[in-house]
């Protein structure tokens, strides 16, 4: 089997597809389908290694074994023994169904689907390697499988460790909000590294500290290793190096920046300087206590991006239409400004006291919250 095209599928949270999708084509490669939650893409081998260190938005990349319809059991076996296993798993690999999920579809539980598929991989592979027991000792292969409407799309886990894991984050606030949706929000908006960049609740920093990366050109991956560095017959060790002197070489620290995390919780603001200066950031930020009360800025046409707080805890709820008011208050004070807010509180736009000029839907996990977008004006002939 040739290794020159690949197809690769590519996970991320819901509602955040397009953000993705222009990633992708971003770094040059065509699109084969866009479906709820995931964007499948045709690359070669350098595609794996570029796509785990360069996308900011995606969950994994896995590369696409195959898909086929099924409605039984024995035609998941038989479709999953199909596929051609040993171009991608070889005799010493450990081989795993590490997750299942599936949506309208007659086989729903992801135990059953997992063993069924894994006795078959080995059926597959026993006639092939002509050899009745697997070591398993060597590199590991992790299977992730998509049931949708009684179709069943099979892939190899390039990544292992979340893309989001982005090796920065030592610690977290109570509720983080991920490295790949923070990147995400901040796709979403006009912002640029050279514009005025507030995060007015940022716990422990992942906002400013993405948003600092972006500016920076440091790809999100640069500082972490994958599953698939050991899959020496898919991609070599050249290709990942050449992936990794094309981040290096792009990276630039010494660009001028304006980004605030602010937080009310001292305990924060240090874990948020901790996480920067282990990202590389942290000359380019500036962290400080301070409630959202005194959120204010000489400057104009700058950029509120924030994850604040939408009452998880019950005795919160009760704070919630306040300290939303207070975020709309301090909001229409700054001249010129955007404010880009996420957040699962419903009467979010009632407390502010204006309706977003738009609004997403994003899944965050299972949890639905809404995006809030208020434009400001567009900085009229001042170049930036």
């Amino acid at each position: 089997m040739s290794m020159e095209k690949l197809e690769y599928i590519v996970p991320c949270h819901f509602g955040l597809e397009a953000v993705l999708k222009r990633e992708i084509t971003d770094l040059g490669y065509e699109i084969v389908s866009v479906e709820d939650g995931r964007i499948t893409f045709a690359g070669d081998a350098q595609a794996l290694c570029r796509a785990n260190i360069f996308l900011r938005s995606a969950e994994r990349v896995l590369i696409k074994v195959g898909s086929f319809h099924a409605e039984t059991f024995e035609e998941l076996f038989q479709g999953t023994k199909s596929l051609a296993w040993e171009a991608y798993i070889p005799r010493d690999g450990k081989f795993w169904v590490a997750k299942a999920a599936s949506i309208k579809s007659k086989l729903f539980s992801p135990s059953d689907i997992q063993s069924i598929m894994k006795k078959a991989m080995v059926e597959r592979m026993k006639s092939v390697y002509r050899v009745d027991w697997f070591e398993e000792s060597g590199a590991s292969y992790p299977v992730r499988v998509f049931l949708m409407k009684d179709e069943v799309t099979v892939g190899l886990d390039t990544t292992g460790e979340s893309l989001h894991k982005r090796g920065y984050r030592k610690l977290t606030a109570k509720a983080p909000i991920a490295e790949n949706l923070a990147a995400a929000l901040i796709m979403l908006t006009p912002w640029r590294g050279n514009r005025i960049l507030v995060d007015p609740f940022c716990g422990s920093g992942t906002i400013p500290i993405e948003a600092a990366m972006m500016a920076a050109h440091m790809a999100p991956g640069m500082n972490r290793s994958f599953l698939a560095e050991e899959w020496s017959h898919i991609a070599d060790r050249k290709c990942w190096y050449r992936a990794a002197d094309e981040a290096d070489a792009m990276v630039d620290t010494a660009v001028e920046t304006d980004i605030q995390g602010y937080d009310i919780d001292d305990k924060m603001v240090s874990i948020a300087r901790d996480n920067a200066k282990l990202a590389g950031v942290d000359h380019m930020i500036h962290f400080q206590r301070r409630a959202v009360e005194q959120l204010s800025h000489p400057k104009k046409y700058g950029f509120i991006i924030t994850n604040p707080p939408y009452g998880e805890r019950l005795e919160d709820k009760q704070n919630l239409p306040g300290l939303y008011h207070t975020i709309g208050e301090r909001y229409m004070a700054l001249d010129s400004w955007s404010m880009y807010l996420i957040t699962a509180y419903e009467q979010a736009e009632t407390a502010i006291g204006k309706k977003a000029d738009k609004n997403r839907k994003i899944y965050n996990g299972m949890m639905k919250t809404y995006f809030y977008q208020y434009m400001g004006p567009k900085p009229n002939g001042s170049g930036r």
